[in-house]
C-alpha cells in the first residue's frame, strides 16, 4: 500500500494529538516511530513541512458573506461534494471565511489529485484543531469524522 501525506497526517493525529498531553514528543522520536509503523521517510518529512505551514499560516482577512469561487485547479482537487460541504459547514457556523481559506489553502498542498468527502474531513479538523477559540467547532467535527453522531454548536 502507498501512504500519502494525508495518511501520515491522519496516523499523527489519531495517535499522537491529544489535547490532555502535556508533553509533546519532538520530532526526532515521531519520525522514528512513523518509521517503525511503515511510513517512507519522505511522506514524513512532506507531513511535517505541512504541520509547519499549517501553524504558520495566517488567517485571510475577509468581511461579510460572499460566494466562494473555486478555481479551475481546486475545483479539480475538490469535487462539487466537497465544495459543498465546505459551503454547510460555513452557513452552520462550523467555518467562517479566513478558515475556509485555510481549509482550501492545506488541501491545495496535498499532493493528491483529488480530495474525497472523508479526507476533506480530516483536514478540515486539523485546520480547527490548529485555531485557538474553535474548540466547539473542532469537536462537532471530530465526531463527525469519527462517525459519531454531531452534536450541536453552541
Amino acid at each position: 500500500m502507498k501512504e500519502n501525506v494525508l495518511d501520515v497526517l491522519i496516523y499523527l493525529f489519531e495517535n499522537y494529538i491529544d489535547e490532555d498531553t502535556e508533553i509533546e514528543p519532538d520530532r526526532a522520536l515521531l519520525q522514528d516511530r512513523l518509521i517503525e509503523a511503515g511510513f517512507p521517510g519522505i511522506e514524513i518529512e512532506k507531513a511535517f513541512d505541512w504541520l509547519e505551514n499549517l501553524a504558520n499560516l495566517e488567517a485571510p482577512i475577509h468581511g461579510g458573506h460572499a460566494l466562494r469561487v473555486y478555481t479551475a485547479r481546486e475545483s479539480e482537487k475538490l469535487n462539487a461534494g466537497c465544495q459543498g460541504f465546505l459551503l454547510f459547514l460555513e452557513q452552520n457556523g462550523v467555518l467562517d471565511p479566513a478558515t475556509r481559506e485555510m481549509v482550501i489553502d492545506r488541501v491545495m498542498a496535498l499532493e493528491a489529485d483529488e480530495i474525497n468527502l472523508d479526507q476533506l474531513k480530516w483536514v478540515v479538523l486539523m485546520v480547527l484543531f490548529n485555531q485557538p477559540g474553535q474548540e466547539a467547532a473542532c469537536t462537532w467535527i471530530e465526531d463527525m469524522v469519527l462517525d459519531a453522531a454531531p452534536t450541536h454548536l453552541h
